[in-house]
């Protein structure tokens, strides 16, 4: 059976199990908030506990905590920050909008290490929380968790990416294939050029997320309560970013403007828009690879994607694409968690915005997600997939759009009649063009020359 201890706060006592460490105002929030059970993620944690390391010394630098208390305080956050203490942050996200429970959570916890390591009592209000609100720690807390995850996990992963396809496009430059628009037949296209155009689109994509995150790296800290910075000395937050920048390697400073930074999550937003276009993108490229691979016998089969499990329960060799299809799945929620970040943007109520904790959890799942989904992409699906390339090349030379080539010469109207002819013969363009124009072999061979006619095209990111 779960033992307890009796705690206090300002509304009276509380039964704490006995082993937490945090204490009466997290247990009233575990009590309040049994909706999810989802709880802020690890990166969270870590950045939530780096922030309350450099409060705690900015603190002491301005003379406000002694040299020995402020060590204690920062040896306990750092020893959050590093995931040694995840199972005492037990509250659910769907909380109080400011994400009060959650640094209170935070503050009990380093309070308790703290007063344990220092031999005397050390406060989570006047000590852990010196300087700060909730109203500025959380923010902050969310903006250097958001910075880190896409630093650490998201571009990493759209980098790879990138990489795999430049390096796929170059081993297929010499593939001629059909083009297809409205998934019509259309002119010839390489396949270099066709997997260029995706890389091209993850490269932008890592190009919005490089300039969304000169604004999310613009922190709340030292607005304290409302944007007034009340009970924070002149230059804390200053102080603040400059630590977190020389601990973490990236650089941070203080917003512009408090009130902006309390009362609005504009940065959240922005780069919840950034992911939502980066889903789109990683969306169109699995479904293409869908489509290249479709088949074997009926589909496209273009390519052949690695075949890494049984695709069927009942149809025995069936081999699915896996890989594009967890990926798309990954767009689709990346897409839905914008919704909820764009109406938690909204929700800022005069000097505060109220739906910090599920924005937060939204735009670190989104990063977390479509990184990782990246790179499987990346691995499981791209570098590996072998080209059918007599089917390929069978295709092109039945395509009775490459008509589109003689346009110049015999005019759109004779164009379209050879065209006609050849899809409903069943024949070779080449073969009714000689029977319906002027042209002789010689220079048809040289106008439906389908490596002349794939030239052009802007390549680079």
């Amino acid at each position: 059976m779960t033992e307890y201890r009796i705690e206090t706060d300002s509304l009276g006592e509380v039964r704490v199990p006995a082993d937490a460490l945090y204490g009466a105002q997290t247990q009233r929030a575990v009590e309040n908030f049994p909706i999810s059970g989802l709880r802020f993620p690890r990166v969270f944690i870590r950045a939530l506990g780096l922030v309350k390391a450099a409060c705690a010394e900015a603190n002491e630098m301005l003379g406000l905590l002694d040299r020995d208390m402020a060590q204690a305080i920062r040896e306990a956050a750092e020893a959050v920050a590093a995931g040694r203490y995840d199972e005492h942050f037990p509250i659910d996200i769907f909380q109080t909008g400011s994400g009060t429970s959650t640094n209170m959570n935070a503050n009990e916890v380093i309070a308790t290490l703290a007063s344990r390591k220092l031999g005397r009592k050390v406060h989570p209000n006047d000590h852990v929380n010196m300087s700060q609100s909730s109203n500025d720690v959380i923010p902050t807390a969310m903006h250097v968790a958001a910075y880190l995850a896409a630093q650490e996990t998201l571009l990493p992963g759209l980098q790879w990416l990138y990489d795999t396809l430049l390096e796929k496009a170059g081993t297929v430059d010499d593939v001629i294939k059909t083009g297809r628009t409205h998934l019509m037949d259309a002119m010839p296209v390489r396949m270099s050029q066709e997997i260029g155009g995706w890389a091209v689109q993850i490269g932008k994509g890592i190009d919005r997320i490089d300039d969304t995150l000169r604004r999310v790296g613009q922190l709340a800290i030292g607005g304290t309560a409302v944007g007034t910075g009340i009970n924070a000395p002149p230059g804390f937050g200053e102080r603040v970013a400059a630590i977190l920048s020389e601990r973490t390697g990236y650089e941070f400073r203080v917003n512009d403007n408090y009130f902006e930074a309390l009362s609005a999550a504009d940065a959240m937003v922005e780069l919840s828009g950034q992911l939502k276009t980066i889903a789109g993108s990683l969306m169109k490229i699995a479904n293409d690879l869908r489509w290249m691979n479709s088949g074997p016998q009926a589909g496209l089969a273009e390519i052949r994607l690695p075949a890494l499990q049984p695709g069927s329960s009942i149809m025995p060799g069936k081999i699915n694409p896996v890989i594009p299809e967890a990926v798309a799945m990954v767009c689709a929620q990346v897409i839905g968690n914008d919704v909820t970040i764009t109406i938690g943007g909204m929700s800022g109520n005069f000097q505060l915005n109220v739906m910090l904790p599920v924005i937060a959890y939204n735009v670190l799942q989104a990063e977390q997600i479509l990184g990782n989904a990246a790179r499987v992409l990346a691995d499981k699906a791209v570098a590996g997939f072998r080209v059918n390339r007599e089917r390929i090349a069978a295709l092109v030379d039945r395509n009775p759009i490459l008509v589109t080539a003689l346009n110049p010469v015999i005019g759109y109207e004779l164009g379209a009649r050879v065209a006609k002819t050849a899809f409903e013969q069943g024949r070779s363009l080449k073969e009714v063009a000689l029977e319906m124009t002027n042209l002789t072999a010689e220079e048809l061979d040289e106008l439906l020359d389908p490596e002349r006619l794939t030239r052009g095209g802007l390549p680079g990111r």
